[in-house]
This record gives structure tokens, C-alpha cells and sequence, in this order.
């Protein structure tokens, strides 16, 4: 095992995409165990309903990361898709569930993690959405239905999603930069790693500060190293 860390985010694992459960599938088997750990950002699935949903097209992912698992260290944090993934999916797969926002040293780094739908603050309608279905109540209540009647709920506000989306400019669905300047500043970091926008890069800032955005997994597959000796390594293919 070496000193790497790997971030990945908005796999968005759905039954209509094969190729990607493929390609992740098999950046879990060959590149993830040589790591020292792996952080998921978010969006890992298309859509997450509860630990209950069986998942079934996505077994292989799930085998996949089972088994990671028992080797190497394996952190979630929710996205917008996935938000209602819980406790009792995360102890079967053997990963460990973070709460947002992440703080760790890397190197000389000290770096955010994030899922990066907080920064997009033009955005007010999704902001308000984000508000509702992040509250406990709202979950709770979704999560008391049976599967089937989540599964129609979750079709239709994902609908209504790409027809809102269809209707906003790219500049107010991507980050806000007074919001990147603020997060900067309150958690005193140099580096924010984040994904959510789709939009892979590395931007940087006045100070020698760095934003580094993962992409999704769509041509191809997008990752993050971190390796002590030569800091961090954006993987994409539009990069």
C-alpha cells in the first residue's frame, strides 16, 4: 500500500449508464487497493431511496467496494443524489459515513473536502430545495413510504429537476465566487476539493490557494491523488 489518497464524485451509478458501473467497478479492483484510502465526495449514485433499496444493477459496484473495504479505509459523503444513504448500508459495505465539511492535512496543505453544492449559491431555487430535503423531518417522512411510492416521488422530482435545469444559464448552476472566497476564509484552508459542478479543473487563487473540482464519470473515469511526495494529481479525461 502506498501513501495515495483518491477522492472520486458524481459517479451517478443509474442502470441506464453499464459503462460506468464498468469502469468504476473496475477502478475499485485495480487502483483503489493500492491506495492508503479512498474518499467519495457525493453522488455516487443517481439516486439513493433508502438502505432498503436492493440496488440490484449495481451489485458489482457494491461487491466491489465490500471488498475494498476490508483493505483500505473508505469514506462517504452525501451528495444531492445520494443524501439519504445511511448507516445501515454503509456498515454492510464496511465505510465510514462523513458529515460535511472535511478538514484534513495533507502535506502542507490544509484542504476542505466537500460535495460543492453549497457554494453554488446563485442557484436559490435549488438552495431552498437542498434546505427542504436536507431537514430531518422531510427525510424521515420520505423514508416511512413504501419503496414503490418513493420510487415515483423520486422519478418526478428528478424530472422536474432537468426541466428547471433546462431553463437556468450554466453561470447560476456553477460555484459562486464570493461563496469560494467565503469558504476560504471561515474554515482557514489553502485547498478546496469539491465536485457537484461537472465542470473538472484546477483554479487558482491569490495566496497560493487552489480549488481542485472533480468531474463526473461521464466520457470517462475522474479522480483525485494525493501522494506525499508530488501532492495532487487531477485524472480526467477533459483535463
Amino acid at each position: 500500500m502506498s501513501g495515495e489518497i483518491l477522492f472520486i464524485s458524481d459517479c451517478h451509478l443509474d442502470a441506464s449508464q453499464p459503462e460506468i458501473t464498468r469502469q468504476l467497478t473496475a477502478f475499485l479492483e485495480q487502483r483503489a487497493p493500492r491506495a492508503a484510502q479512498l474518499y467519495i465526495l457525493g453522488d455516487l449514485f443517481e439516486v439513493w431511496l433508502g438502505d432498503d433499496d436492493p440496488v440490484d444493477s449495481q451489485r458489482p459496484v457494491v461487491d466491489a467496494l465490500h471488498s475494498l473495504a476490508r483493505r483500505v479505509p473508505v469514506h462517504f459523503m452525501a451528495g444531492n443524489r445520494d443524501f439519504l444513504l445511511g448507516e445501515n448500508f454503509a456498515a454492510r459495505i464496511g465505510m465510514r459515513l462523513l458529515d460535511e465539511p472535511v478538514i484534513l492535512q495533507l502535506g502542507e496543505h490544509r484542504s476542505l473536502l466537500i460535495h460543492g453544492d453549497t457554494l453554488c449559491t446563485d442557484d436559490h431555487d435549488y438552495q431552498r430545495f437542498r434546505a427542504l430535503v436536507r431537514s430531518p423531518d422531510w427525510q424521515a417522512e420520505f423514508l416511512a413510504r413504501p419503496l414503490d411510492e418513493r420510487r415515483q416521488v423520486a422519478a418526478r422530482l428528478r424530472s422536474e429537476s432537468s426541466d428547471a435545469m433546462a431553463q437556468k444559464s450554466a453561470e447560476i448552476m456553477d460555484v459562486n465566487a464570493a461563496a469560494v472566497d467565503a469558504c476560504f476564509h471561515e474554515h482557514a484552508v489553502d485547498t478546496i476539493v469539491h465536485g457537484h459542478t461537472h465542470r473538472p479543473a484546477v483554479h487558482r487563487y491569490a495566496g497560493g490557494r487552489q480549488r481542485l473540482v472533480l468531474g463526473d464519470w461521464n466520457p470517462g473515469p475522474s479522480f483525485l491523488a494525493w501522494k506525499p511526495d508530488t501532492g495532487f494529481d487531477l485524472h480526467d479525461p477533459r483535463v
